[in-house]
């Protein structure tokens, strides 16, 4: 499986938000704002955890693997979107995310 990197993230979920806002133009007249999408998110982000528990066999649902491995995606998607409209670095946040967790913890 081919690896990803940031710059290629931002690019193709950029490219995919804007067909989503030509989407959402035709269909309400206007794009969604920069909370609409956050919201968007936190309903994907509660559906990961739906999906999780699921495939740990805690939910009543079967054969989640596809539909959990779908929405992980979609949530990164989604926190490269905010990012970007919010102007900030998704690589940068990582990174010192990271960082400061890894020097907190001791590495």
């Amino acid at each position: 499986m081919a690896s990803i990197n940031f710059e290629q993230l931002k690019e193709r979920s950029l490219k995919i938000r804007q067909r989503y806002h030509e989407l959402e133009l035709a269909h309400h007249g206007s794009e969604w704002t920069v909370e609409e999408d956050a919201l968007a998110f936190l309903t994907d982000a509660g559906l990961v955890g739906r999906h999780v528990m699921s495939q740990q066999g805690r939910w009543p649902k079967e054969n989640t693997q596809e539909e959990l491995q779908h929405k992980l995606g979609e949530s990164i998607w989604w926190l490269t979107i905010l990012a970007e409209r919010m102007n900030l670095n998704i690589e940068e946040a990582t990174e010192n995310f990271l960082g400061k967790t890894e020097k907190l913890l001791g590495k």
